[in-house]
């Protein structure tokens, strides 16, 4: 008999490897597009899309102001996909899309 999934399970060990390639693939797809990180070190420093600062500047301001959470491994399998619908909402508007990785993929 298959047992339903609670929706507030903490994140599984297979999600958190597909959130982090998640930040890569979309890393890759920001950086394709011609979207780097501006900084103001110097005028004109065009700054790389990676997977941690992926984490740090897109995904875990909208994680804490959503969710007010912290960290990564506080968040609930629903959670994760809250964040992810609201991310792919946004970039959008650049023309940027990423699917989120599943088993298939």
């Amino acid at each position: 008999m298959e047992t339903k999934q609670k929706t507030t399970e903490q994140r599984t060990i297979k999600q958190n490897s597909a959130l982090h390639l998640y930040f890569t693939f979309l890393a890759d797809e920001l950086n394709n597009a011609g979207y780097d990180m501006r900084r103001t070190l110097k005028e004109g420093v065009d700054i790389p899309w990676n997977t941690q600062n992926i984490k740090d500047y897109l995904w875990k301001p909208v994680q804490e102001s959503l969710l007010g959470k912290k960290s990564t491994t506080e968040l609930t399998t629903t959670e994760i996909d809250k964040i992810v619908d609201i991310l792919t909402r946004h970039l959008a508007k650049f023309g940027v899309s990423v699917e989120f990785p599943n088993e298939d993929r």
